[in-house]
């Protein structure tokens, strides 16, 4: 049943009885000052219980509906220095309009929990790395970096079966004081991208981290699109663009890229991961076509050209306890003549956990990344075009605060020259 909003100012005095006088100034030009619910009107605007329209009007003879009406009901509630009596035809108006009222908590619920639905988590690191390679004279060149990075990864509940991620990176090198080169921005939005879960079902869209091969093959995201099913046995489907640029890490990935303007590669992939209990088995295939490939005159022999990557890989680990599992992955580039194999194998004995303090861990491993087929290995003491032993170990200081050290010793892939490198990094975690 519908009611003016003059009829409805039992409930405005109410409120306005909760004032010590009616002395606030009218802002509604259509309620003169000799109305019989001026005061209240008056108030009542001035307190925010009611508003009115645009063009300064009241429009007091105007029908509202009840939920017009429990929004009032519902802000006279909100006061606090009401007296007895008035709280109890508060309480009356409650009643009356209690499924109105019921309907506008659940919105104002509902905004609530939406603002709960975005979360940030994120890390601030301090890296430092010391690298050292001989030369054709005998000696060793030397380069030491210091870099801080911000890190920021929020992610948004769009409803029960989609998010949307996004990862943004500040990062400065204290020697520099730039970001990854003198050119680049310091601030790079490295990912975003739409995820949704249909059971067993997985699906990204957008600028998202590779879902294959990412520790031998890709440290890197995928301007595209994959989709992983199964639950002990999964198959994903990825493809997109891969950017073959790369500027960190000693990748080879910069050295491939010619001066053709394009410094993308088309990319396909597909794999499959089984996984049960302790062992863990898996193989994918990726192609990739550029012309970088075809101009990079360490790629081929015989002057032969080619402008695909086909790369095959397997992987295997199995974990013998909680605390010790052994790991390898293979793969090959079929298209390249040259630096075309990579591969490693690791042995893992625990591992810190960030939000458990004194907790720890270590790894030895072996390490040979051919930089044709390695194109961005994510290791952060091997790189690629080396092949060498690795060893690291990471310990929880305080609780979301790891520290990692890993030492590579090796040689370079193509000049068979000594290549060794220290790494050190402190990660606070929030």
């Amino acid at each position: 049943m519908k009611k003016t909003v003059i009829s409805a100012l039992t409930a405005a005095l109410v409120v306005g009885a909760a004032s010590t006088t009616f002395a606030a100034t009218n802002p509604f030009s259509d309620v003169p000052s000799d109305h019989w619910a001026y005061d209240a009107v008056s108030q009542l605007a001035q307190d925010g219980v009611i508003e009115g329209y645009g063009d300064t009007t009241f429009q007091g003879d105007k029908n509202i509906t009840r939920y017009e009406m429990a929004q009032m009901v519902a802000k006279a509630m909100a006061k606090t220095n009401v007296s007895g009596t008035d709280k109890a035809l508060i309480d009356k108006l409650a009643a009356e309009f209690s499924d109105e009222l019921n309907n506008l908590g659940v919105r104002v619920s509902n905004l609530e929990r939406n603002a709960d639905k975005v979360k940030w988590n994120g890390e601030a690191r301090y890296t430092y790395t010391s690298t050292r390679e001989e030369n054709a004279t005998g000696s060793k060149d030397k380069e030491n970096d210091n870099d801080l990075l911000l890190r920021l990864e929020p992610s948004a509940e769009i409803n029960n079966n989609w998010h949307v991620n996004a990862r943004l990176d500040a990062s400065t090198n204290l020697k520099t004081d730039a970001g990854d080169d003198e050119n680049d921005s310091k601030v790079k939005l490295q990912r975003i991208y739409a995820d949704g879960q249909y059971g067993t079902t997985n699906i990204k869209l957008g600028k998202l981290p590779q879902q294959l091969d990412t520790d031998l093959l890709f440290d890197d995201e995928l301007s595209g699109a994959s989709v992983t099913t199964g639950k002990d046995l999964k198959v994903t489907l990825q493809g997109g663009r891969y950017d073959l640029t790369d500027d960190t890490n000693n990748t080879q990935v910069a050295n491939v890229v010619g001066d053709n303007g394009n410094d993308t590669a088309d990319m396909a992939s597909v794999g499959l991961q089984y996984g049960t209990g302790k062992l863990d088995l898996g193989a994918s295939y990726h192609h990739l076509t550029s012309d970088n490939f075809k101009n990079y005159t360490n790629y081929t022999d015989n002057g032969s050209t080619s402008d695909e990557a086909n790369i095959w890989a397997v992987n295997g680990k199995y974990t013998f306890d909680q605390n010790v599992a052994l790991g390898g992955t293979y793969a090959e580039n079929t298209e390249a003549d040259n630096y075309k194999k990579a591969g490693s194998v690791e042995l893992d004995y625990k591992g810190a956990q960030p939000e458990n303090q004194g907790t720890w861990g270590m790894y030895t491993a072996y390490r040979h990344l051919g930089q044709n087929v390695a194109l961005d290995p994510s290791y952060d003491g091997a790189w690629a075009g080396t092949k060498g032993w690795e060893v690291g170990t990471n310990y929880t200081l305080f609780k979301n605060t790891v520290a990692t050290l890993k030492y590579f010793n090796g040689e370079k892939l193509d000049t068979g020259k000594d290549a060794e490198k220290l790494f050190g990094r402190v990660e606070f975690k929030f």
